[in-house]
């Protein structure tokens, strides 16, 4: 049977591009599905800021009817903005094991950006890479953290057959929380000792001017790494209004110095954990919500997160005076974790050529159990 490959605008004619995945992972007990209605506002225009700079176009496969596919492609102009590299973005990339429906997709994908005077297509990022990135090559046989994507064992390779080459590994590790080796725990106490120096945790309280802080020390730490966007003030103020659901201050903190923050630890809930015996197939239903806030507000008994950032500010990293607190950062969220009980944790993800982040992590003895791979083609 032919594919047939159906466009469809962003926010238009949801039900059978989100439905593949159900089809696919069917038996994949790794599988966590993502929450519907969160995945359905990041593809519609006016919830999610990203379509404020950005666009793009969904597209569903069918074969005999039925739903075997889907891709999205998009423009994020604020990156062509900072890196004038012609590049063009493909997302949500899951299909049965069938390079025609593999192929018939991608190519749609690309000819949507060709048209648009795109150089080159590069993905998976759902949408950009501030959200989820990259497509699964090894530890399938895991559970999902919160905001990284499952796939199949053979999506990579459906992409890797068209002619994709690797652009960057995204390395996602696993920390078992457990006492910080004795290096860590020299640049605790080394830190602990300065006056001017305070571990203090995000106030939920005014998360807005919380959010202030982390998106100033995100645009200064990560400024210099591969495929850096910078949020914008739309983003800003979604994030601010997500975060109050999900922030823990038990596990989310800022270092001042002098009463300014310099640095961050930004660890959240690891989501998939809490909703994996919720609702069916990622849709909640009124009593599902109300134990989902309950979870998280109330009983705040989870064993698992995800450290989502951490970053010092540039101009703290040289100075011989505090040349321990990113160590020491990492000891301080292993001794709250321990103190609140959770077991362990996803860190990352970082890139795989981020020497200095990689070796900290190891050091934590981290262990990488996943990769993500982003691929790119010239068009």
């Amino acid at each position: 049977m032919t594919v047939e490959i159906r466009a469809h605008a962003p926010g238009t004619n949801l039900e059978d591009f989100m439905g593949v995945t159900s089809r696919l992972f069917l038996g994949d007990r790794a599988y966590v599905p993502p929450l519907q209605m969160e995945v359905k506002d990041r593809l519609t225009p006016g919830k999610n800021p990203f379509w404020d700079h950005g666009e793009g176009m969904l597209f569903t496969a069918y074969r005999g009817g039925a739903p075997v596919g889907r891709i999205s492609a998009q423009i994020d102009h604020e990156h062509l903005r900072r890196h004038r590299d012609g590049a063009g973005f493909f997302g949500f990339f899951d299909t049965i094991d069938d390079q025609e429906v593999a192929d018939a997709l991608l190519a749609r994908a690309e000819e949507w950006l060709r048209e648009r005077g795109m150089k080159i297509a590069r993905g998976p990022f759902s949408l950009s890479i501030n959200e989820e990135s990259g497509v699964l090559v090894d530890g399938f046989d895991t559970p999902p953290a919160l905001m990284m994507g499952h796939h199949t064992d053979y999506q990579h390779r459906l992409i890797e057959a068209r002619d994709y080459e690797k652009a960057q590994d995204l390395w996602a590790w696993k920390y078992k929380v457990e006492e910080p080796p004795k290096r860590a725990r020299r640049a605790w106490t080394q830190m602990q000792d300065l006056p001017e120096v305070e571990f203090r945790s995000v106030d939920p309280s005014r998360m807005r001017e919380e959010l202030d802080h982390i998106l100033e020390i995100f645009n200064d730490a990560w400024s210099d790494n591969w495929g850096f966007v910078p949020a914008t003030e739309a983003e800003v103020e979604k994030m601010a209004e997500d975060m109050k659901l999900l922030i823990d201050p038990r596990i989310a903190y800022f270092v001042e110095v002098h009463g300014e923050p310099v640095g961050m630890v930004i660890a959240l809930p690891n989501l998939p954990e809490i909703t994996a015996d919720l609702g069916t197939d990622g849709k909640l239903g009124p009593f599902d919500l109300g134990k989902l806030v309950w979870r998280l507000k109330v009983r705040k008994q989870y064993g698992s997160a995800r450290l989502m950032l951490l970053g010092i500010k540039k101009k703290m990293r040289f100075q011989k005076r505090y040349m321990p607190l990113s160590t020491a950062m990492y000891a301080e969220l292993a001794y709250r974790g321990i103190k609140h009980g959770f077991e362990w944790a996803e860190l990352g993800w970082t890139l795989e050529d981020n020497r200095a982040i990689n070796l900290g992590i190891k050091a934590m003895r981290g262990k990488v159990y996943k990769t993500y791979r982003v691929y790119e083609k010239q068009l």
